[in-house]
Order: C-alpha cells, then structure tokens, then sequence
C-alpha cells in the first residue's frame, strides 16, 4: 500500500511543471518494453511481406525500445548508430543528418536521399526533403531500417527507406511521466495519457526540451504535442488516425576550419571580412510543424485486404543565416493505397501487393538580405508546384523446401514548376525528370530453422530535391539529373545455440550513375551538381551473444554484441572543371566503424549499458585534401528498474556520453569553402532521469 502511495504522489505532483510540459508516445511497460523476445523472431512489415525478420530476403535491422532505452531517453541517434551501415549525425542540438550507405554526401543538412514513413503515411515531403528532427524521442516505438534501393515499394531514395511505428505492440492503459536532465542544461520532460483498451486505444502526449548546447550559439528548444487513436471498428475494419503539432528552435554555430577548431571547437562560426560571425547573424532556425492523417485497414475476405492512408502537413521555416534571411512555407498533402492479396496453392503460397503512392506540395520559399538577424531586402521570392507519384506491384511465392521468390517494381515520375514572382514579368521554371522503373528480384533459402541466406538485386533511383534544384541563394542551380543504379546484395541472418548467438551479415556491390554531390562556394552559398558515377562495395555485420539468461537468478541477463561497418566507396569518374577526382574516395563516409555493447540485467533491478564506438577518419572533399580524424567514444548507462506495487513501474537511471572526452566532429560540412568543414561534437557530458508508469 505504502509503494502505491508512493508512486501515485510521485507521478502526481514530480514536478507540477510536468503536466504543463511534454511529447510522445508511451512505453509499453518498462518490463515488457525490453522483452527479450530474440531478433529473428521480430515480425517486421518491410516490403508488406509481414514476415519474421529471418525471413526477410532484404537488409533490414530493427531498432526496438530495447536498443532506444540504452542511452539518455532524449535522442534516437545513439540507437540508430548501433545498426551496421547506418550514421546519424547531429551537427548542433536539433540539427539532425542521417546517413544511410552514404546518402549524406548529398544532405548539408536534413535527410535527404532516403523515404522515411511515420506509421502508415510518408514524412518524407513531395519536395524530397525530410523533417525528421519534428519528432521527439516518445514519437518513436521502433524503427525498421531498409538499406539500400528501395525504390521497388518506396520509390525515390537510394539511401533506403525508413520506417517508423509510435504505436505500443502491447497497450495498457494508464499514464507516464519522464525527465531527463544533464549537461548543458539539457531538460527533458514528456507526459503521456492512455485510455481505452487495446480495440479502443487514444494517446495524448506532450513534450518539452530544451538546451544550451556545447558550443557557442546551439542553444535549442522543442515543444511537441499529439494525438493518436487506433479503432479496431469490426473484424474487418481497423481505423488508425494522428495528429502532431511540433514548434522547434535551434541556433546554428555554422563549421570551422581547423585552425579555429583546433583553437576552440566550441565556438561559433567568426566573421569573416564585411560577413558576419553565427552570433552577430543570430543564425538560427524557427520551425514549426503541422501533420495530421488517417489510415483505414480492411479486410475484405481472408484473401483480400487493403490498406489506404491519407495526410495533410504544413511546415512553416524560418532561417535567418550567416549569409540570407530565408521564409519557406510548405503546405502539402497525399496518400497511399496498398491491396494484397493471399492464396495457397498446392502447398505452396502467393502473396501479391500493389498500389499507389501520390503527393501534392505548394511551397513559398522568400530570401532576404539578413541584416543581423532580421530580414532586410528581399532577393527572392519563388512559388514551387511540386507532383510526385508512383505505382507498384510486387509478388512474393513461398515454396515448399524454405524458398521464398519476391519480384516487384514501381513506376515514378516527378516535376518542379518554379515561378519567380519577384521579378517582372514573373519567370516561370518547369522541371519534369524522366519516368523511373525501380525493379527489385530477391530470393531466400531457410537452410535451418532460423537461419536463411538471401540475394537481391535492384535498382535504385534518386530525383533531385528542390533544394537540391536551386542554390541556397535562391538561384537556379546547375542543371542536374536523377541518380540511379544497380544494387547487388547477398546476406544471411540466423541464430545457433538455442538462440543465445544472433548474427546478420550482408555484403553490397552498388554503381550509382550521375550521383548528386553538395558543394559550397566562398560566399557560403551551396549548391549541388552531378558527380559521375561511383563503385560502392561494403561489409555490415552485427553479432550478438546471450551470456546469461536467468529470469529468476541474481544475473538475470548478460548480452554483448559487435556491429561493424566496412565501406569501400569512390567516384569512378568524375571530371569537375579541371579537377579529375575519379578514384577519389568518396566524402562523408568512415571507411571502418565499430560499435560494441555489453548489457547486464540483475535481479533487485538493477542493470547496466556499456557502449564503446570506433569511427574511422572521414574525407571531408572530393579531392581528398582534407579528413576528419578518426575518434573512440565510450558511453554508460546504469540504472534501477523495477515494479512499485501491481499499478506502478519505475525506472530511475544515470549515465555519460564520451566518456573519453574525445575532441571530435560530427556532422561534417562536406565540400565547404576553406577549409569550413568541422562541426564539434560536445566532450564529456552527463544526465539522469526518471521515468514513471501508472497503470
């Protein structure tokens, strides 16, 4: 009685502020959340195959709330740095780049080049770019990581695809609260309320966080509220439907060179000549975010089902930079329809998927002189009509004998029409790429139970992004084509010893044809341009092995695993002006990257995260000049984990990031105009929380 008094105090009143700051989606409770239920057992939806993981013919990993609540409960980087072949990188709070097999080389900042889907609809926008950084850390349950082309089902990006769930696999209801609080004067507050039972879910979050950053001008701020509800309307019929409203604030120190990073990497960008420093521009980004969708599932009979989801999003940026005073607004909206149907035939089995994906953006985008930091003279003013759409099929047949067939393939097609109203007569731009097919062949063999091998081949396809089209001044850019290419892949993925040992291993051979590279000239404008071709050939790897698995004993669990990451890339041909960077390696990607953990779970509750990561150095331009020196990290999270009562859990935890204190860069400027490459990630820093259930 006493520990429910307890804990029903705590959540009411830990701290009053609580319920007027917070974001996301409840943990399932903290038990079941870290479940150990084996990898190759997850049931994964890549490619609507629906299937458990080691019957997945693709390279895709999973990040689950095991792998998130290894570390600060603020973030998604750090999980997602543990899966081979994937880096996420942060140049300044709440500036996020991710980069899957090198999609980065095209991202100076924001996710481009690869499709990220939150529950059933695109947040990737019709204009190729992705504002990832409006989710929060409670927005995501787990993420499914396809890597490489992925265009067969998902259409654009030949980085991969992206899938994220912010819905708990097992629902109770009840309420959360969480805090996190640590170096830089980081704060973290989120508040959840469930209700209703798992036919009948609805889920209010809210979230704040806010901090001063490591360097100079990275101060940020976050604050999240949504709405989501799941209706399971009939046997038939399950209705699932969201909103998300997002106001984001984040200053931007600008890059350094390595005079001024090796001087003091923690501050800003100085002025340079009549241009001034990040401070004295009050550089800056002013983000707010509106997504609000709904999706119908029915089942038609036991062989036909269909899927329909459709979305509205406005996004309203604010970018007062070292050089210009940008204003975009970005309304779109679209939809996606999947049918599948299901027979057996003669043993064997036939699953076919198809349907359509479409997007419609209306975009302003205005840039101002920026007179230290407000906006000045206008320069441009630009009105973009952006259509994007696609259709797809996919077959896959399972045959007796553990073979799995999968073939699909999509047809594309996109077009920018930029209309310059800042001039007169108004100067009209269309730009319509050519039709892409993307097809993708993979089969799978069960050589075990449990343990398969597989090969694909597939090809990738790209379209430039709008910000990609024009330069970062407004401007038209260099004309630029779509990339595309041929992806080779043979994996396997399996466990031994009853389970204990888990290994997924894939090998790529990858030709891109006119790759998309960022380049920045001396006045700090970016712009882009087509690089020729490239050879992209890799390793990835992850291993993990059960030393112990005693639910009842004093060590309930020990787990250690490796994941490594070989990438071999470089440009084949590439000829810029009269610079020959062909064999060049490619920028912005480690050639080697090494990430092990050890996790130690004990009976009273306790439990401990180790996490140790190798990066090797990186080219920071296409002509190999300069690099980015290689870094060890070393990371801890301990804590206490344990029931108060049959209603309450409570996790109370501590840990540090960069243990070492390396001086390193993240979040590179690639291809940036002297020299201003580094971005200085934070030394050694720490935090703590604690996180409540209420049942």
């Amino acid at each position: 009685m006493i520990k429910k008094i307890f804990c029903g105090i705590v959540i009411l009143y830990f701290p009053s502020s609580l319920f007027a700051q917070a974001d996301g989606h409840a943990h399932a409770p903290i038990a079941d959340s870290l479940g150990s239920k084996p990898l190759q057992e997850v049931i994964v939806k890549a490619y609507e195959q629906n299937r458990k993981l080691s019957e997945v013919g693709a390279p895709v990993a999973v990040v689950g709330q095991q792998q998130l609540q290894r570390f600060a409960n603020t973030n998604i980087l750090p999980a997602l740095n543990t899966v081979p072949g994937v880096r996420m990188e942060e140049r300044s709070p709440g500036s996020y780049r991710l980069n899957i097999r090198g999609s980065s080389l095209r991202s100076p900042f924001g996710v481009r080049d690869i499709k990220i889907y939150w529950n059933e609809i695109p947040l990737t926008d019709p204009g190729g770019n992705t504002y990832l950084n409006e989710l929060g850390y409670y927005n995501f349950q787990s993420l499914e990581v396809i890597k490489g082309a992925a265009g067969s089902l998902y259409g654009a990006g030949i980085g991969g695809a992206v899938l994220i769930n912010s819905m708990p696999s097992t629902w109770q209801k009840g309420v959360s609260a969480d805090y996190v609080g640590g170096s830089y004067n980081l704060n973290s507050i989120n508040v959840n309320l469930r209700a209703g039972d798992s036919d009948h879910r609805n889920s209010f979050s809210y979230s704040h966080q806010s901090s001063d950053g490591y360097r100079q001008q990275t101060r940020m701020r976050r604050d999240l509220g949504s709405w989501e509800t799941l209706l399971k309307a009939t046997e038939k019929q399950t209705i699932h439907a969201y909103i998300l409203y997002s106001d984001l604030y984040y200053q931007t120190p600008g890059a350094l060179t390595l005079a001024e990073y090796n001087k003091d990497p923690r501050m800003a960008r100085p002025p340079v000549g009549t241009q001034p420093g990040a401070v004295a521009a009050r550089a800056a980004i002013y983000q707010k975010n509106f997504t609000a969708g709904f999706s119908n599932e029915y089942h038609f009979n036991e062989h036909w089902q269909n899927t329909t989801a459709v979305y509205g999003a406005y996004t309203d940026f604010v970018n007062p930079g070292v050089r210009v005073y940008e204003i975009r607004q970005e309304p779109h909206f679209g939809g996606r329809t999947v049918f599948q149907h299901k027979k057996q035939l003669n043993g064997d089995s036939l699953q076919v998927n198809f349907g359509a994906e479409g997007q419609k953006g209306f975009f302003e985008t205005r840039d101002y002189a920026n007179k230290l930091g407000t906006q000045d003279t206008l320069q441009t003013d630009d009105r973009i009509n952006i259509w994007t759409y696609m259709v797809f099929a996919q077959a896959d047949l399972k045959f007796r004998g553990g073979w799995i067939l999968t073939a699909g393939a999509s047809f594309n097609k996109s077009s920018y029409g930029i209309t310059r109203i800042s001039v007169r007569p108004p100067v009209t731009h269309d730009v319509n790429f050519e039709n892409k097919i993307a097809p993708r062949i993979a089969l799978l063999k069960t050589i075990l139970p449990g343990v398969s091998l597989y090969a694909t081949a597939s090809r990738g396809f790209s379209t430039p992004t709008v910000a990609e089209v024009e330069k970062s001044n407004g401007m038209i850019g260099p004309p630029l084509q779509p990339e595309d290419g041929i992806d080779y892949e043979i994996g396997s993925r399996g466990s031994f010893f009853h389970g204990k040992l888990f290994y997924d291993v894939n090998g790529f051979l990858f030709h891109i044809r006119n790759a998309i590279v960022q380049r920045i000239d001396t006045n700090g404008v970016s712009y882009s341009v087509n690089a020729g071709g490239t050879n992209q050939h890799g390793l990835e790897t992850f291993v993990s092995y059960l030393l112990a698995d005693h639910p009842g004993g004093l060590l309930r669990s020990a787990k250690v695993w490796i994941s490594h990451t070989w990438h071999d890339f470089h440009y084949t041909n590439f000829i810029q002006d009269t610079s020959n960077f062909s064999g060049h390696r490619l920028p912005s990607i480690p050639p080697q990257t090494v990430v092990m953990g050890l996790d130690l779970s004990l009976e009273m509750g306790l439990y401990f995260n180790i996490t140790y990561t190798y990066a090797d150095r990186i080219a920071l331009n296409d002509a190999n000049s300069a690099y980015a020196g290689s870094y060890n990290l070393l990371g801890g999270r301990m804590g206490y984990r344990n029931a108060l009562g049959k209603k309450c859990r409570i996790d109370l935890f501590a840990g540090v990031d960069n243990g070492f204190n390396t001086r390193y860069s993240l979040g590179n400027d690639i291809n940036a105009a002297a020299g201003r490459y580094y971005n200085a990630a934070p030394g050694v820093n720490y935090y703590a929380g604690l996180s409540l259930r209420l049942f």
